[in-house]
């Protein structure tokens, strides 16, 4: 029996679903049986999700055993669920950003999806449409950055408004062959999987070959700083989280097959944010 407690945006959480994927992901033609207790943050359905589906690609078969009322409810409002037989309900909250299982191919629809789930959403701190559109691209660009070098097969999107905890976490997941393996294949390096992650959030670093890029999670980063929110990355056996205390890393025991980028964005942010040359100097006197 699997169970899953207690789940949300913290390092302690990635392990524990690492755990439960490191647990099963040998499993062939069998029944995997899972329990979600007492706490499940939403987002992290793309990040379940994706695991879920490896374990179904084995054929095996997936039982939720138990769901905590409340966990089931939000699971079912975004979506989740319905992945799983479960029908839908309505969400009259608003809190939820829908979870999307989507092909490397839906470019597209994950930017109209992003601008319509997140970006359009009135919790979050007041922006310029110019900066609106950067922070759409910047997002966009972790997409593409799956499509083009993880291999992977699906692209798992989430999120969700905590109006108690005045947060948006939005989170995009993929099972392609992380930033560990791509970078040391593209350099003929030797980097950990943090030291993997740390490279590429720094702006200008890309492993597209004669393009420059990589400005994506840069952007996101300056933004997260001033929002004072935080930005995490999940890769193989890597963990980095940077947020108003600075950059940490540290090392799973196992490892995520693919890579996870959780954004969590304030809304009791109350600043009104530009890119820096919209700014008319006739502002500054």
């Amino acid at each position: 029996m699997n169970t899953l407690n207690s789940i949300n945006n913290t390092y302690k959480s990635y392990q524990d679903i690492i755990s439960f994927y490191e647990d099963n992901k040998n499993e062939i033609f069998d029944d995997i049986h899972l329990n979600i207790t007492f706490f499940f943050a939403a987002n992290m359905s793309a990040t379940l999700g994706a695991v879920l589906d490896l374990f179904i690609e084995n054929l095996n078969d997936i039982q939720f055993d138990y769901i905590t009322p409340q966990i089931e409810e939000i699971l079912s409002k975004n979506d989740f669920l319905t992945y799983f037989g479960k029908e839908r309900i309505y969400d009259s909250n608003h809190t939820t950003i829908k979870y999307q299982k989507l092909k490397p191919s839906d470019g597209k629809y994950f930017k109209k999806y992003v601008i319509e789930e997140l970006i359009g959403r009135t919790e979050l701190p007041t922006m310029s449409d110019a900066l609106k559109e950067k922070i759409v691209e910047a997002i966009y660009e972790i997409f593409v950055n799956a499509q083009i070098h993880s291999d992977t097969k699906f692209i798992y999107t989430c999120g969700q408004f905590f109006p108690k905890k005045n947060r948006i976490e939005f989170t995009i997941v993929d099972t392609g062959i992380g930033f560990k393996e791509k970078i040391n294949q593209r350099f003929n390096s030797n980097l950990e999987a943090y030291q993997a992650i740390e490279w590429a959030v720094r702006d200008k670093n890309t492993t597209k070959e004669g393009i420059t890029g990589g400005i994506g999670l840069a952007v996101l980063k300056e933004f997260i700083e001033k929002n004072k929110g935080k930005m995490q990355i999940v890769s193989g056996d890597g963990f980095y989280q940077f947020d108003s205390l600075g950059i940490k890393t540290k090392v799973f025991e196992g490892s995520f097959p693919g890579t996870i980028v959780n954004l969590q964005f304030c809304t009791d942010d109350f600043s009104n944010y530009s890119l820096v040359e919209e700014i008319d100097i006739n502002d500054i006197f």
